[in-house]
């Protein structure tokens, strides 16, 4: 029989109860509680939106309905029935099909394939041969359904993400069509491809498909959902529908500040600000009064990563980036680093147009970069405190110039010193440290390399709030050296207590640039937000 997908989808199925609903859902991983009572219900013909910011659970609970984790109590109901996958594949078997932000098929085999892998058409039973002409002639009525019009018997390499999105979706659709989970899928697609997959969301949803969609974009999700679910800190904040909130209401629960706590806390950081102490620095940037432009980025953008952008980072300033996860905060400061290729404007220092095709260009231009990711991006953990602090020091020298053992040392010290960084040694494991001396060490690592320009992506995330203190008051020091900083943090208090000018974003675009005083918390949130009507 030809699959299909409008026929996978139950046509007589009640539309007032529950596809899947979750009670109670627990799940704790060693020194984290991840998810905590926490309850859904999915509906048929609805696209209920997962919000939440980094680290609230979203990734957890859908580990869970996929059987990637079990959860430690708690039920999973599927039309009425209590289950537990204990795999992918027996999500699948249950009707649970998830598409994820990268997805997971072969590049390099054709269409067909992708769709129907592990489960070919064949000929003379089980032990036969694969029936190629019945496959991709199942495959072409599959994505045609989506209106999808392409060649499906050529490798899915040649084909653009958006379409890619598409054949992980029939094959999702094709396997079992009860509930269909789209984990951050308009992450890497731009506007005209978003709008793509809308339509072929929108047609499923009016068929009867119940659709989990996870998204951090304010716009894309009163766009396309019928109801919003909010996840803070592993904890169900709420369940609303789309209508039911505002984009304003809707950052607040995210965050979890209220108008009046962030008024507030705007109050008690203009009076920290006082008293913030100066460390002393072993260099001082000299800052040219004429000039004290450091970098200039002018229409900088990566297509389905980030819109064009203009910035401007002064040599004793530091500037800050803010907004919510998947803003474009991290696209812009990879760009501005050479860890990922701009696709279109400039980036020029000191006004001399620069091409940074590795992160190797850009050291040696004067930019260090303490990246949000430090256990994947930072820290390497299978190496010393002295080692970890030296890393891009002698990355910038050259195998050919290696840096003797006496003055690794005696540079590590200086920093640990300084940095207080608690260490027994410069040689112990810096996996042996806290994550708040992890991140001061990484923070060495970049000060050892004399950086005129340092971009600190989120460097006080997962730290506790000593190291947090020190930390900030490391980046004020510095600015006030005279170093250019970019300082990037999801904290709303944090950045506006140390920026001294402020770019918001929202959804992969710059929003508003401000100076400092012109906003506080609760009307950041409401830049941030858009529309607070």
């Amino acid at each position: 029989m030809t699959p299909s997908l409008s026929t996978s989808i139950s046509g007589d199925m009640d539309r007032t109860k529950p596809v899947l609903e979750l009670r109670g859902i627990n799940k704790v991983f060693p020194g984290v509680k991840a998810l905590t009572e926490v309850g859904l219900m999915l509906f048929p013909g609805e696209v209920h939106t997962l919000m939440g910011q980094n680290g609230a659970g979203k990734s957890t609970l859908i580990k869970i309905l996929t059987g990637v984790y079990a959860p430690d109590s708690g039920r999973i109901i599927l039309q009425g029935q209590s289950v537990q996958p204990r795999s992918t594949l027996d999500a699948q078997n249950l009707g649970i099909s998830a598409v994820y932000q990268e997805v997971n098929l072969c590049l390099n085999l054709s269409v067909a394939e992708n769709i129907f892998i592990g489960r070919y058409p064949m000929r003379y039973g089980r032990n036969g041969f694969i029936d190629w002409s019945t496959m991709e002639r199942n495959a072409q009525k599959l994505l045609a359904e989506l209106q999808v019009e392409i060649d499906v018997a050529v490798p899915l390499s040649r084909y653009s993400l958006a379409v890619q999105q598409m054949v992980a979706i029939s094959r999702a659709l094709s396997i079992s069509a009860k509930v269909l989970i789209l984990d951050e899928p308009t992450s890497s697609l731009d506007e005209n491809e978003v709008q793509m997959l809308f339509t072929v969301l929108r047609r499923l949803r009016d068929q009867g498909m119940a659709i989990l969609f996870v998204t951090h974009f304010l716009d894309q999700t009163f766009e396309i959902s019928d109801r919003i679910t909010v996840l803070r800190n592993g904890v169900l904040e709420g369940e609303y529908a789309v209508g039911a909130l505002t984009r304003f209401d809707l950052v607040n629960k995210m965050v979890g500040v209220s108008a009046q706590e962030a008024q507030a806390a705007s109050v008690a950081r203009e009076e920290n600000l006082q008293t913030l102490p100066t460390a002393e620095v072993t260099r001082s940037v000299a800052v040219e009064e004429d000039d004290p432009v450091f970098l200039t980025a002018s229409k900088m953008g990566r297509k389905g990563a980030l819109a064009p952008l203009d910035l401007t980072c002064r040599s004793g300033e530091v500037l800050g980036l803010c907004g919510l996860l998947g803003s474009g905060r991290t696209e812009a400061a990879r760009l501005l680093f050479g860890a990922d290729k701009a696709d279109s404007g400039t980036i020029a220092v000191k006004g001399k147009i620069q091409k940074f095709n590795s992160p190797r260009d850009a050291i040696a231009a004067g930019i260090g970069f303490c990246s949000e990711n430090r256990k994947e991006e930072g820290a390497i953990l299978a190496l010393s405190v002295r080692e970890n602090i030296i890393l891009a020091l002698q990355a910038r020298a050259g195998l050919m110039h290696v840096i003797g053992r006496r003055r690794q040392q005696e540079i590590a010290n200086n920093y640990i010193q300084w940095l207080g960084i608690k260490t027994p040694s410069a040689d112990t494991p810096i996996s042996k440290l806290s994550g708040g001396n992890q991140q001061k060490a990484l923070l060495a690592r970049w000060l050892a390399t004399d950086p005129e320009m340092l971009i600190l992506d989120e460097p006080t995330r997962g730290v506790d709030v000593r190291a947090k203190q020190e930390i900030m008051d490391y980046v004020v020091s510095l600015c006030r050296k005279g170093m250019a900083i970019l300082f990037i943090s999801s904290e709303i208090d944090e950045v506006l207590r140390c920026s001294d000018r402020l770019v918001v974003l929202r959804d992969r675009k710059a929003c508003g640039e401000y100076l400092r005083g012109e906003l506080d918390d609760a009307s950041v949130l409401q830049v941030i937000a858009g529309d607070a009507a």
